[in-house]
């Protein structure tokens, strides 16, 4: 018989899990941040000098790669992450294209210009386990402008086939 957090038995539930959530204080990255050119910004999270936002430390995504237009970001997702069907739920995939799709539109942006996103097109492709392996983000600018950005993004397994897609469009704004 199983214990749940509440302390109830119940019969048949696998075992508790947990799992400890660290992130850093996001004031003062995001302030030395706000005042860099997006790439420089992207870039320091990628090389370490500054810590991965807590959002993305919650959901165990690691900024790898940055360049002009070009951000890549993986995640190895885990029962955490889990639905009611068994699977990785939509939201953690919706999550890792918004996180890609725009922080490509910021690794273009002059610094003292910043961009929320307007909205997000995901389609889902696959299923995702903590099967399926790595997840690989690659999100890319297709037009970057002075006050709308559009992206486009691409979640692949461990073998390499999509499991999502997205297009976004992003507002873009002053500091």
């Amino acid at each position: 018989m199983q214990v749940d957090p509440n302390g109830s038995a119940h019969d048949g539930w696998g075992p508790l899990r947990t799992r400890t959530l660290r992130w850093h204080e996001p004031g003062p990255t995001t302030a030395k941040g706000l005042a860099m050119a997006g790439i420089d910004y992207v870039k320091a999270v990628v090389d370490g000098a500054f810590p991965t936002p807590p959002m993305e430390s919650q959901l165990q995504f690691e900024f790898v790669e940055v360049d002009p237009g070009r951000v890549v970001v993986t995640c190895m997702p885990d029962g955490s992450c889990y639905n009611g069907l068994g699977t990785v739920h939509g939201g953690v995939l919706c999550t890792l294209l918004d996180v890609v799709t725009g922080c490509a539109l910021h690794s273009v942006l002059p610094r003292g210009k910043g961009y929320t996103s307007v909205g997000i097109n995901v389609n889902y492709l696959k299923s995702v386990t903590s099967q399926t392996g790595i997840l690989t983000a690659r999100g890319t600018v297709i037009k970057s402008g002075s006050r709308v950005g559009v992206t486009q993004g691409v979640v692949t397994d461990g073998s390499g086939t999509p499991v999502a897609t997205a297009t976004a469009t992003l507002l873009v704004f002053d500091l």
